[in-house]
């Protein structure tokens, strides 16, 4: 028996190459663009390390678009999940160009909002330390002091 299968799926995590562009269409349809940079790094023979940086380009329809539009910015570390998606167009001079872009169905902001800062806890003249506010997590919650009970040993 022959399966005839193939599957288009990029899962890419990189950093914002630019602020995103936004653009509303026909009946409020919301379309986010920005360019995204993967990067790997290795040795060579000389012990120098060289970085090969990979630019994409990220393509977001209606709701997360409008996600993107409000939490990302040149910059920011992003997990996109989506499929590759070549397109031609004619440039105003009359060419055939061709664009290979990242049609993102999941996004993820992967960089922590600064909501607070951290500070060292201060020592009162009363002989009482302020402790900074208790981080909660969502994975932390339920699981008391941060162990699962249902957790095997192996």
């Amino acid at each position: 028996m022959i399966i005839n299968m193939s599957i288009n799926k990029v899962i890419l995590v990189g950093n914002v190459g630019k602020d995103p562009v936004v653009r509303y269409f026909d009946k409020g349809v919301a379309k986010t663009t920005f360019p995204l940079a993967t990067s790997e790094s290795y040795t060579n023979q000389q012990g120098e390390t060289i970085t090969s940086t990979e630019w994409h380009n990220i393509v977001l329809w209606r709701a997360l678009a409008e996600v993107a539009e409000k939490t990302v910015k040149k910059g920011t570390q992003v997990y996109i999940v989506g499929k590759i998606k070549t397109r031609s167009y004619v440039d105003k001079d009359g060419n055939n160009k061709y664009i290979t872009e990242i049609l993102a169905d999941t996004m993820m902001v992967l960089e922590k909002k600064q909501e607070s800062t951290y500070e060292k806890p201060q020592q009162t003249n009363s002989g009482t330390v302020n402790e900074p506010p208790k981080m909660n997590y969502p994975f932390d919650e339920g699981i008391p002091n941060g162990k699962n009970e249902d957790d095997l040993p192996f």
